[in-house]
């Protein structure tokens, strides 16, 4: 699979279920909530918010971003995009690592973070952008601006 292209010629197992969405090997996809809130545009209703926690033994780090996957009709996965990323600086270096993912009742997304001991609120205000409320313990803007719209 894309997932695991060192495992292309093996035949699979009998009786497998094919995963609906592969993620990259080794990001650690830990926590994930289904979005029921009314905060995000309609494009996020419905939807899955998954923590990538990142890896941690590849030669060059991957992972450490939030994938929101979208849902057809009848409930099955239709496609995994990158919801918020920048816990990953451009030299490798992590500069946090999303674990888990939680809605908050005003439909705002909370992300629990272990690396820099901090928790992120993401919010919508309407205007096209995401924005991150809070900071890391230390004041460190990790994550600047979502903009997936």
């Amino acid at each position: 699979t894309a997932a695991a292209p060192d495992l292309k010629d093996m035949p699979p197992p009998p009786n497998w279920t094919k995963p609906q969405i592969e993620f990259p090997a080794h990001q650690a996809q830990l926590g994930m909530t289904f979005y029921n809130g009314k905060m995000f545009p309609a494009q996020y209703q419905g939807g899955i918010f998954v923590a990538a926690h990142g890896s941690w033994n590849r030669t060059k780090p991957s992972g450490a971003l939030i994938n929101f996957v979208s849902l057809k009709a009848d409930g099955s996965a239709d496609k995994s995009t990158v919801f918020a990323e920048g816990w990953l600086d451009e030299n490798g270096i992590y500069r946090g690592r999303p674990v888990d993912v939680a809605m908050m009742k005003d439909g705002s997304l909370l992300v629990s973070d272990d690396f820099a001991g901090a928790i992120y609120r993401i919010s919508y205000g309407g205007r096209g952008d995401i924005s991150r409320v809070q900071k890391t313990p230390a004041g460190q803007s990790l994550v600047e601006k979502f903009s997936p719209f």
